[in-house]
């Protein structure tokens, strides 16, 4: 078991499948000696060399087409885009490409690769560098997102992504890369698709994704502590597919949900959770599902103005309380 940081896991997933299998590739802007911009490709190009560890120009276009001409001809790339805020400058592969590419040659063509993206706030980078774009991603048929909260997720789901036979969205939050959490020795494989309670609670569940997962952890216990309120923390983890069998179970067991999420309020991942358990939970509710997210508004750089946009441990203790209290 060794202590590693959220971004030293993400080196070691990608190390992980790349001495599994030959075909898995890594390219993206200053990944290869420099090791990213957020130092999570420390020592790959030492270990893989010049030929499986490559070097971009500043172009997101360019990555991502590259990254699918080489998935279409038996390649396995992972694409690195620096900030996921930049997905915007080369949303044609997103939306149109890569999630339409298995459909639309009935089956005979596969785009098997995952696109990297440093996810979400608190870095004070601003609102072009800042923003949590999983509701930009999950919209898409054939386009597959995924967000961990933990090194062992990282590596985990990592390796499930690159093994997965259509493109994958994977975010990993920029505010996490510094977290340090528990690693097993060997090989790492998790599932697409699956959520995980962290923290049983039998009075609300609350829906967490990234860094809000942390938070809602902290929460969690604060409202134990000061008001006997018993909270069941999920991470939602993966957002396509999602685990629905787990989320409208801990509706069946607690009555009332809370989301979580950076990203913003309008359309946001929650919504879209919240009208499924409409849908198939609505007589389980003791209360209305309440969503906890950033207001929908471009993401302030000063450090109080961000501070007070993003949820706080506080607001969504308060938030809970007032809820269940009310």
């Amino acid at each position: 078991m060794a202590q590693l940081t959220y971004r030293e896991a993400v080196a070691r997933g990608i190390a992980q499948e790349m001495a599994r299998d030959e075909n898995v590739v890594l390219l993206g802007e200053d990944v290869a000696k420099a090791g990213g911009v957020f130092k999570a490709t420390v020592g790959l190009f030492e270990q893989f060399g010049p030929k499986r560890v490559l070097d971009t120009p500043i172009s997101e276009q360019a990555i991502l087409g590259a990254a699918m001409g080489a998935a279409m001809t038996g390649l396995k790339p992972i694409a690195e885009i620096m900030f996921a805020d930049f997905l915007g400058v080369c949303y044609d592969y997103i939306a149109n490409e890569f999630p339409k590419t298995r459909y639309m040659t009935n089956g005979q063509v596969s785009c098997p690769l995952v696109v990297r993206c440093g996810n979400g706030g608190g870095a004070r980078f601003g609102a072009q560098h800042s923003q949590s774009v999983e509701n930009w991603c999950m919209q898409f048929p054939g386009l597959k997102v995924v967000s961990p909260s933990s090194p062992v997720d990282v590596i985990g789901l990592l390796a499930a992504a690159v093994r997965d036979p259509d493109p994958v969205v994977f975010l990993e939050h920029k505010s996490l890369y510094a977290v340090r959490g528990e690693v097993p020795d060997g090989e790492i494989l998790d599932t697409l698709g699956t959520a995980k309670i962290l923290r049983p609670g039998g009075d609300a569940s609350i829906l967490a994704l990234g860094m809000m997962v942390p938070r809602s952890l902290q929460a969690a216990e604060a409202l134990q502590e000061r008001h006997g309120i018993s909270c069941e923390v999920i991470d939602v983890r993966s957002l396509v597919p999602l685990d629905t069998q787990c989320i409208l179970g801990s509706v069946a067991r607690t009555g009332r949900v809370f989301t979580v999420e950076e990203n913003p309020r309008q359309l946001g991942w929650g919504s879209e959770l919240v009208s499924i358990i409409a849908d198939e939970a609505f007589y389980d509710l003791d209360g209305p599902a309440v969503r906890i997210t950033t207001p929908n508004i471009p993401l302030p750089a000063a450090d109080a103005l961000e501070d007070l946009a993003i949820p706080s441990v506080d607001r969504i203790v308060e938030m809970i309380r007032r809820s269940l209290t009310a």
